[in-house]
């Protein structure tokens, strides 16, 4: 049954972590939706964001980019009060898991305190301002992680299962869903939260599976895959994933959490192999992109499954995670509409026709990160 509330009147938003892979998407798709309306995109411009992923919206009147912190109180008082802002979009964090393990402390900083530091500015300006109580909402956008990890006949999670997060990242990322649960029931604030599957799509940081794989076909390099590859994750297209978190903002119920997932399962090494498959056929098919990409597997006449490398798996990998998204299809009517073999496609053309945007991003500190993480880890 679909089941609507009335939204705040004139959305007015401050999306944190604006210029991350998610947050720019949202972006796009929010003004792309509502070309009139008043956006502020905040980014610290950590290695991860990019404000080049933002190019364009600045057509958009509503469109400010701010760069800052959330830690940055003062600064998003600031925003907040100077904008009107009545809705904010949560994306900022730290989300790399393998990241976590060598650096926890990056990751309770940001996702943790980050996230009470807006909590309480939001509680400050929207309950208990001069104006008392205004029409608001504070949605988070969280990980299907937090619920930790399933067995390979085990029931997808849904909203009611127990969290038990493994990982740092997993775990900072549960810290924060319980503090926005606790600001709704402490202090009424009005929140949502989506907890969403692994996502994939343009401007997604190339440190992330898809994306690594994708640029290191073209530069004729090793694929890794840790462990035996069979770790199965529910793969949801960051453009459906912006539409779900768009029917939340307009009709989710007040204190809420939403699955969204993709209902797409497939172990890693099937998608390093899929993707192999569809560049080699692109390349065969289409010689520009042997022009394009002189250093790329096919124009060095070998086949890109050959460059696939298992690695030693990392510390308390999970073995399968899966989303089971009914409650946000039959109480706000929101279905993916890309499958993944269509996604993957749409991906990886993306990547081939943008190589002025990942070229940007991998600097001489992400290559030496990616040297140390998978280079001391080979089988």
């Amino acid at each position: 049954m679909f089941v609507a509330t009335e939204p705040p009147i004139e959305k007015r938003l401050l999306v944190t972590g604006a210029a991350g892979f998610i947050g720019a998407n949202f972006c796009h798709h929010w003004l792309h939706q509502h070309p009139h309306a008043t956006l502020i995109a905040l980014d610290a411009l950590t290695y991860a964001g990019n404000r080049h992923s933002l190019a364009g919206l600045e057509r958009h009147n509503g469109f400010r980019f701010v760069q800052g912190d959330i830690h940055d109180t003062l600064l998003v008082e600031r925003v907040m009060t100077d904008h009107g802002i009545n809705v904010i979009v949560h994306f900022a964090a730290e989300s790399h898991v393998d990241r976590s393990i060598h650096d926890p402390d990056t990751f309770i900083q940001t996702n943790i305190l980050g996230t009470h530091n807006l909590l309480r500015v939001a509680r400050g300006l929207w309950l208990d301002g001069p104006q008392g109580r205004i029409p608001h909402r504070f949605h988070h956008i969280s990980t299907d992680e937090v619920y930790g990890t399933l067995g390979p006949q085990d029931p997808p999670f849904r909203e009611n299962t127990p969290y038990a997060p493994n990982s740092p990242y997993a775990a900072s990322k549960a810290g924060a869903d319980h503090l926005v649960r606790a600001y709704r029931h402490t202090y009424n604030l009005d929140t949502t939260t989506s907890n969403c599957s692994n996502n994939y799509g343009p401007y997604h940081f190339p440190e992330k599976l898809i994306p690594l794989i994708i640029v290191n076909i073209l530069h004729n390099k090793p694929l890794p895959i840790y462990g035996d590859g069979r770790q199965i994750r529910d793969w949801l297209y960051v453009e459906d994933h912006c539409r779900g978190i768009a029917a939340i903002l307009d009709h989710g119920q007040e204190g809420a959490s939403y699955n969204i997932g993709g209902c797409n399962e497939w172990a890693n090494i099937d998608i390093v192999r899929l993707i192999g498959e569809i560049m080699d056929e692109l390349f065969a098919r289409d010689p520009r992109w042997l022009q394009a990409y002189p250093q790329s597997a096919a124009a060095q006449g070998r086949k890109s499954a050959d460059l696939i490398q298992h690695v030693r798996d990392r510390p308390g990998h999970d073995r399968r995670y899966a989303i089971d998204a009914t409650k946000i299809t039959e109480e706000l009517g929101f279905r993916p509409a890309v499958d993944f073999p269509t996604g993957i496609r749409q991906t990886i053309r993306w990547y081939l026709e943008h190589p002025q945007w990942w070229q940007k991003v991998m600097d001489g500190s992400y290559r030496d990160w990616l040297d140390a993480q998978y280079g001391e880890r080979k089988a």
